[in-house]
């Protein structure tokens, strides 16, 4: 296996790695009453999962 010649510096692996760093978040759309949340997780404004109440939400 090659070796390198010489030694990559901390800034140059730091700005390959962080180009992977910044990516907006995935939402979800409620169909119920329209509000967004995160994929696969319970929906904080009404408390339902997958079209079932799970939590009970005060208003």
């Amino acid at each position: 296996m090659g070796q390198p010649k010489r030694k990559h510096s901390k800034m140059r692996s730091r700005k390959r790695r962080g180009a992977n760093r910044f990516q907006a978040p995935q939402v979800a759309k409620d169909p119920t009453d329209g509000s967004t949340f995160l994929p696969h997780r319970i929906n904080p404004a009404n408390g339902m999962y997958r079209g079932r109440q799970v939590l009970d939400v005060e208003l």
